[in-house]
């Protein structure tokens, strides 16, 4: 309960996070900056966990952005060693929770090896409704909208292009629209991330760094989404 409110059936159905922190956290505990990441995938498995015990049914993480590619070559080479270690980690988990895994993103710059588990993964989870798991890599929102747009030009007869199009033909296009997006670490932007479809969404901003950022903190987001009054442009 929630100043009165029964909390049960409020929760939001999609919940997309920008992880921001890790480095910041590694140096700020005079750590290398990939145990920074690692601390932060564990944070991932005990969202996973606790939304599945609240029945939110669609995750989306930001894991990988294309602009990230700009970062030193080691600390590339080091976070696809990790994507690969929690790929192996986690199949175990998808397929014992009934977790359905996709991911959005341009993956051709990975190792061969990395998209080959991406795609295996993909495919033996698809049927699984349990809860929809998404990781964006390699995603930028304002390539995939020019991707959609090129695409949706290829194939329409007619000249207007509706909404309704982009919103179908987005990588996307197989979920929800998030309901809360949650940025760690005190940036208050949305760093290139499903510009479209949070145009409704509700934006909540922390100055944790990802790497704190448990189960506690989690359910404060959710507290402070439930407790606000989403309108869409009404009144």
């Amino acid at each position: 309960m929630t100043h009165g409110i029964d909390t049960k059936n409020l929760f939001p159905s999609h919940v997309a996070f920008i992880m921001d922190g890790n480095r910041r956290w590694a140096k700020k505990n005079n750590l290398p900056i990939i145990d920074g990441h690692k601390k932060g995938a564990e944070i991932i498995k005990k969202i996973v966990r606790k939304s599945i015990k609240l029945n939110i049914k669609y995750l989306t993480f930001y894991g990988f952005s294309a602009e990230n590619w700009n970062r030193s070559k080691h600390e590339v080479l080091q976070l696809q060693s990790l994507l690969k270690l929690y790929l192996d980690s986690e199949t175990d988990n998808f397929m014992k929770n009934k977790i359905n895994f996709s991911f959005i993103g341009d993956i051709g710059k990975f190792d061969s090896l990395i998209r080959e588990k991406l795609y295996n993964l993909q495919k033996a989870t698809s049927s699984f409704k349990k809860l929809f798991f998404t990781l964006a890599l390699g995603y930028g929102s304002r390539g995939e909208i020019l991707g959609t747009i090129n695409k949706i030009l290829k194939k329409k007869i007619r000249n207007n292009i509706t909404e309704r199009d982009i919103s179908e033909n987005l990588m996307t296009s197989h979920l929800p629209e998030p309901d809360l997006v949650i940025r760690t670490s005190g940036e208050k932007r949305l760093s290139n991330f499903l510009l479209w479809q949070i145009a409704y969404s509700e934006l909540y901003f922390t100055k944790t760094q990802w790497p704190d950022f448990d189960v506690n903190r989690y359910m404060i987001a959710l507290k402070n989404f439930i407790n606000r009054k989403r309108r869409y442009g009404g009144d």
